[in-house]
């Protein structure tokens, strides 16, 4: 924990740097130098509350930033965004000062990153189920957002050179791939819901321009990759309820399963934003719903999220169906934060019969 919260925007600068974005790197650098701009911001920072890195403080700030250089807002800034100058200090500084009303509000709400390339992480831990139990799936997201790794089938998945999803898709996910590729099983999706506390809805241009916003500036494989999914779950994407997961998940897990299904719950850098309570209600009620798991009507959670070090994202799988192992975690794989690398290790074999 950092004794003066506002130098975590020197750590998350750093983190910026060796996830391949020099530029946000400076961003977050200039920022911290010229806080003192925006007294109200620089309060609102230094009084963090709770860890600035489960809160994801700095990408909060960062996604103001970027929001206010597509915008026009501020020419100096366009340009900065634009490789016109490299005076990070001048159009930072001035952003933080004349744009910190705007920037309290984006630090006011939760990141709503809602990045497509991690569904092919689900997509193969998917695959590891499907040729277990050869069922179609059920599927519950947490911390959905606006639903679009919900809608993982529509977009094409070349993992380690075996094919998923819809080899049609204007969408082709094709992560770099360390290890064996996952089973090759065919993925059926028979229904899929999330929830959030903030839902976003794809058909508002606002919501769109929100989610492009978190795209670090210059990542243009990312800003491909989520237009297209806007494009394609504009007018279908699943339902996202809004309501606390912790409520959501108990209703909707003690709802009746259909036979011959697989109830997945799934979520993605999501776990670090509830609080403890809430977390460990939500694990009791994913363990007392794997009690009730049988071979016809399977349970399983897969969840892609930061190790409590931060110092990797690790794709887990659990799953239950009656049998005496059910329920032990696995790390099916490493992955990168935002999907582009997947280093496979794989789950060892369990007892469940397939149906």
């Amino acid at each position: 924990m950092f004794s003066d919260k506002r130098d975590y925007l020197l750590r998350q600068s750093g983190i910026a740097r060796s996830l391949g974005s020099p530029f946000v790197g400076e961003v977050l650098a200039a920022a911290r130098r010229q806080l003192s701009r925006a007294p109200a911001l620089e309060a609102m920072i230094a009084g963090w509350p709770g860890d600035p890195a489960a809160g994801a403080m700095s990408l909060r700030l960062n996604a103001g930033l970027h929001a206010l250089a597509r915008r026009g807002t501020f020419a100096d800034l366009s340009a900065l965004y634009a490789g016109s100058h490299q005076d990070f200090d001048r159009a930072i500084g001035e952003a933080l000062e004349l744009g910190e009303r705007t920037l309290l509000v984006w630090m006011s709400h939760p990141t709503q990153t809602n990045e497509v390339r991690r569904s092919s992480a689900f997509m193969a831990a998917l695959a590891v189920l499907a040729s277990r139990y050869g069922l179609p799936f059920e599927l519950l997201e947490v911390g959905a957002s606006a639903g679009l790794n919900l809608f993982l089938d529509h977009y094409a998945h070349d993992l380690g050179g075996r094919m998923f999803g819809d080899p049609g898709s204007p969408l082709q996910l094709a992560p770099q791939w360390q290890g064996p590729p996952p089973p090759q099983a065919e993925v059926r999706i028979a229904a899929a819901r999330g929830v959030d506390l903030r839902p976003l809805r794809l058909d508002d241009p606002h919501t769109r321009e929100r989610l492009m916003s978190y795209v670090w500036p210059g990542d243009e494989e990312r800003s491909e990759c989520l237009r297209q999914a806007m494009l394609l779950a504009r007018d279908s994407a699943p339902v996202v309820d809004r309501a606390n997961a912790v409520s959501w998940l108990a209703d909707r897990l003690a709802r009746p399963q259909a036979p011959g299904t697989v109830r997945v719950v799934q979520h993605s850098m999501v776990m670090q934003y509830l609080p403890e309570d809430d977390l460990h209600a939500a694990r009791e009620t994913i363990r007392a719903a794997g009690r009730r798991a049988t071979p016809d009507r399977p349970l399983a959670r897969m969840g892609l999220e930061w190790d409590r070090e931060r110092t990797q994202v690790s794709l887990t799988l659990s799953h239950w169906c009656g049998d005496s192992e059910d329920g032990e975690r696995a790390t099916l794989a490493i992955c990168h934060p935002y999907g582009a690398s997947i280093d496979w290790l794989g789950m060892p074999g369990d007892s469940c019969a397939s149906a």
